[in-house]
């Protein structure tokens, strides 16, 4: 597959805000107007797809299929945009892969950004285009007043800069329900990453949330694991140790996996329960994990701060350090 990398930001391009699952009604406006503030300073400007409202949602929280995919195809369409962020997650982004327009979307290739649910989308499109998507802050999450600075500069350097981005462990992180209350909050030292494996690996990342990437599997929609990719991989806090080994045992099933060259495990959520000592008895207990680098509790998942990862972009992992290319 020939793969397509979209253009960075520069100061003054338009970003378009789109919902592909969840509308903007779950959104409060102190939220939206930090997020948009944020986008301000770094000189670009936010524009709503038009079924973007606070009315006609239905029982998913979501609007019609139809409108949804319109928004998504506007987008694209239009030679301002330069690139389409997502407002939040949901449940229901996988409704809408048979109807996205994909010679539209590979003839205007552009940023596409969002997490969560949006994993469907984010893999769905780069495996019907090659288009390289990013799965990284909603619009709503920099609409985070404190704890956004890692989140931030990740999505920067991924989106706006050239070069390689050689990660680093955020010095504390936060599951709180911060849009609740923006002044308090509870951060929380971090471990750093937890490499399960060491070793040395470089490849084509793919993945995202576990829950929404398995949803794909036997679909067109799934990339496939070529030769040297490099899985990622997270889970929600509805998901326990459980649902997490048995989402991971689907994927090795698959008869490509074996193409899989490395492993990026994402921070579990306080309610999961899943510890370093859990992870560590799955892949001690899963052959074809047993010579792969390993490298868990990395900074992205529904915890905050997140990183900013192509999918169908590059990782190197170096007995524990990891760097992401575009």
């Amino acid at each position: 597959m020939e793969k397509i990398i979209p253009a960075k930001l520069v100061k003054g391009d338009e970003i378009r805000v789109v919902a592909p699952a969840r509308g903007i009604k779950i959104i409060g406006q102190e939220t939206r107007d930090i997020a948009a503030k944020r986008f301000a300073a770094m000189g670009l400007k936010v524009t709503f797809g038009k079924n973007t409202t606070d009315e006609n949602w239905d029982r998913m929280g979501s609007s019609s299929i139809e409108k949804r995919v319109e928004d998504i195809h506007d987008a694209f369409a239009d030679r301002n945009v330069k690139a389409v962020f997502t407002i939040i997650g949901g449940a229901n982004s996988n409704q809408l892969l048979p109807y996205l327009d994909y010679n539209l979307i590979k003839a205007n290739p552009k940023i596409f950004c969002g997490f969560s649910d949006i994993t469907a989308l984010l893999n769905g499109i780069y495996a019907m285009t090659g288009l390289e998507t990013y799965s990284g802050p909603h619009f709503s999450s920099l609409g985070m007043l404190k704890g956004c600075d890692y989140t931030l500069e990740n999505m920067q350097k991924m989106l706006l800069n050239d070069g390689p981005n050689r990660v680093e462990a955020s010095a504390e992180w936060s599951d709180d329900l911060w849009f609740l209350d923006q002044q308090k909050r509870e951060f929380i030292k971090n471990d750093g990453y937890w490499t399960l494996h060491n070793g040395k690996a470089a490849g084509t990342l793919v993945g995202g949330n576990l829950g929404t990437f398995v949803l794909l599997l036997g679909t067109k929609y799934r990339p496939a694991f070529e030769p040297d990719t490099i899985l990622f991989i997270e889970d929600t806090e509805g998901a326990n140790i459980a649902d997490f080994e048995r989402n991971l045992q689907a994927l090795l099933y698959q008869p490509d996996f074996a193409n899989v060259k490395g492993l990026l495990i994402g921070r579990f959520q306080k309610g999961s329960k899943v510890s370093r000592e859990d992870l560590e008895f799955i892949v001690s207990n899963k052959r074809e994990l047993k010579n792969l680098p390993i490298i868990a509790n990395v900074d992205f998942g529904h915890s905050t701060p997140l990183l900013t990862i192509p999918v169908g972009g590059t990782a190197i992992l170096d007995n524990g350090n990891i760097t992401l290319e575009k």
